[in-house]
């Protein structure tokens, strides 16, 4: 027989699961829905940092993962590998595993606050999302500027998927180049790779790519070294962002190293065995990897907004897309721009925005207070152990540098998993050499 005592306490448990019950459900009808697009940069930035006891937050990307894109350069070598510089999205804390879809936004209702979307790997499913708060931060694609044969024959160095398939073409050029019964012009074109670009995407490719002939092919490949060699292209100035004394050094270190040749002139045409330049020159090689500014995504471009002469969607200076009246639509990172205050399109100024942004809309800071962009600087390893260091207060170059550089890119990481297994690759690279095995 249940004592008085016991059925009182039963009934005060009974009594506070109700109250917890209640006071849950009344939470999420209290919060407002955040829906973000994408996960790079910007949209990871506001993912990390939201109060998700405020906000129902659903993520809408075709990529499932936050990349380290700084190191991307590092993977198609093998210095590093791809699972290291990638953080799940599943494991930012989400409430519930439907929170995030893996799907493409294809239009968008500014007037209902409606989402179109269809499923990635279903693209019959179609559906449509309705959101309190939208932020549109998908990024964008690499430029061809209409140049014949880029998309057929060009690679790009966006995704983990184009590293992916850098680094097996040049294993497989590697491996056709030794092959039997392979004529010597045959394998000279192998063993030539063009860069389109000398940004710090094309640089720092280089830089990794040198560092490999220099340090593994000498050992696997000794006959090929002498035959690998590299040219980048570039219309202007290589690193056109940096100090002009750190470009200076960085130009007078590529021009020095044997089989390595800068060009300053553009890619008329790209074949599936060389590149043509404005001069016409043919340039047979086996590989060419193009980076050369960005492009608005096809979502970007369909948009119904203002936007700028690059195709960019228009902000004001919270972040706010221009042609929403509502003032709950916002657009950050490489797919916009403020109005009348252009920034750079860089992995710092997204993830500023996207830090702005959490602080006004977890009420931590003055909804009033513009978004104001304060560089910190840039860094671009070079290749041989050295690095370029630009900041307002320090430019540096060097080994000093190259320390540096390593150093604020481990500390940057998104997690403590990606801070251990970064530097144990690093070191594997530095005590055995780079992991040359090809596959699909």
């Amino acid at each position: 027989m249940i004592s008085r005592k016991a059925l009182w306490w039963m009934h005060g448990v009974r009594s506070t699961m109700n109250l917890q019950r209640f006071s849950t459900s009344k939470v999420i009808q209290d919060r407002q829905k955040l829906v973000i697009l994408g996960t790079g940069w910007g949209g990871y930035s506001v993912l990390k940092n939201i109060d998700k006891k405020k906000y129902d937050v659903i993520v809408v990307s075709p990529r499932n993962h936050f990349l380290f894109t700084p190191l991307l350069a590092s993977t198609t070598v093998g210095t590093l590998e791809f699972r290291s510089i990638i953080q799940p999205v599943r494991e930012s804390r989400f409430r519930d595993a439907t929170h995030f879809h893996l799907s493409h936004a294809t239009n968008l209702d500014l007037d209902n606050k409606i989402l179109h979307c269809h499923s990635v790997l279903n693209p019959e499913l179609k559906y449509t999302i309705n959101y309190d708060k939208l932020v549109i931060a998908v990024g964008a694609l690499s430029n061809t500027f209409g140049v014949p044969g880029v998309e057929e024959h060009a690679f790009f160095l966006k995704e983990v998927l184009d590293a992916r398939k850098i680094r097996n073409r040049i294993l497989t050029n590697f491996e056709l180049a030794v092959g039997p019964k392979i004529e010597e012009s045959e394998s000279k074109r192998l063993l030539h790779t063009v860069i389109v670009g000398g940004g710090p995407t094309g640089v720092e490719f280089g830089a990794e790519l040198y560092d490999f002939v220099q340090q593994d092919v000498a050992k696997l490949y000794k006959e090929q070294q002498k035959a690998v060699t590299v040219t980048l292209v570039e219309s202007d100035r290589i690193l056109a962002s940096f100090d002009s004394r750190l470009r200076s050094h960085a130009e007078n270190k590529l021009r020095a190293r044997e089989r390595f040749t800068l060009i300053q002139s553009s890619v008329t045409e790209v074949f599936k065995d060389s590149v043509k330049l404005k001069d016409g020159t043919i340039l047979p090689c086996g590989l060419v990897v193009w980076s050369t500014g960005l492009a608005p995504r096809w979502f970007t471009q369909n948009l119904k907004v203002a936007k700028n002469t690059r195709g960019q969607i228009l902000t004001d200076s919270y972040l706010q897309v221009l042609e929403d009246k509502s003032g709950s639509v916002y657009a950050l990172g490489d797919c916009a721009d403020i109005a009348d205050v252009p920034l750079p399109c860089t992995a710092q100024v997204a993830e500023r925005q996207g830090r702005y942004l959490t602080d006004v809309l977890n009420g931590k800071k003055d909804s009033k207070i513009p978004f104001e962009f304060k560089n910190m600087g840039m860094l671009a390893y070079i290749g041989s152990y050295e690095a370029l260091t630009d900041t307002p207060d320090v430019k540096l170059q060097g080994f000093t540098s190259w320390l540096l550089w390593r150093s604020a890119y481990l500390t940057r990481l998104g997690s403590w998993r990606l801070r251990m297994q970064v530097p144990m690759d690093w070191l594997k690279t530095l005590m055995f050499g780079r992991d040359i095995s090809r596959f699909d």
